[in-house]
């Protein structure tokens, strides 16, 4: 059982991939958000033998979906196609975690170089995967959502 965890970006979408027991998740690539992104996506799938995928659900602060989650939307649409299951798991914050910056990027995000801030997308998709991972392993051993 593998899972593939992406965060979906207007300009890029970080994808990462979880171990074959379906228990962690790893950083696998960025793509860039373009024509390509659907068929490249359905290439990841067939080739690491994805057999679920968990989507970033994007919200706002009061936790009601925000303009991007329209697009997330639409492009869940298209992914559904190759007929795996699609979970949500939600994105919050996910970024900030991922550069490791404790909080300090709202105030410093526009300072960070661009190289920094595009290795950020897969590993905060490796974020949302691994949040989905340990929900589903707690929920599997009888303890409930935490």
């Amino acid at each position: 059982m593998r899972f593939l965890g992406i965060d979906y970006g207007t300009k890029r979408v970080g994808l990462a991939i979880s171990d074959e027991m379906g228990k962690l998740a790893f950083p696998l690539k960025i793509l860039k958000n373009d024509r390509f992104l659907i068929d490249l996506v359905h290439s990841v799938c067939g080739e690491e033998e994805i057999t679920e995928i968990v989507l970033g659900e994007s919200l706002d602060f009061s936790g009601k979906q925000n303009e991007l989650m329209k697009e997330i939307d639409n492009f869940k649409k298209e992914i559904a196609k190759l007929g795996l299951p699609i979970h949500f798991e939600k994105e919050f914050l996910t970024t900030i975690a991922a550069r490791g910056r404790g909080g300090k990027e709202i105030n410093n995000a526009k300072k960070l170089k661009t190289k920094e801030n595009k290795k950020v997308d897969a590993s905060a998709a490796a974020l949302i995967l691994q949040r989905y991972l340990d929900r589903r392993s707690h929920k599997n051993e009888g303890l409930g959502d935490l």
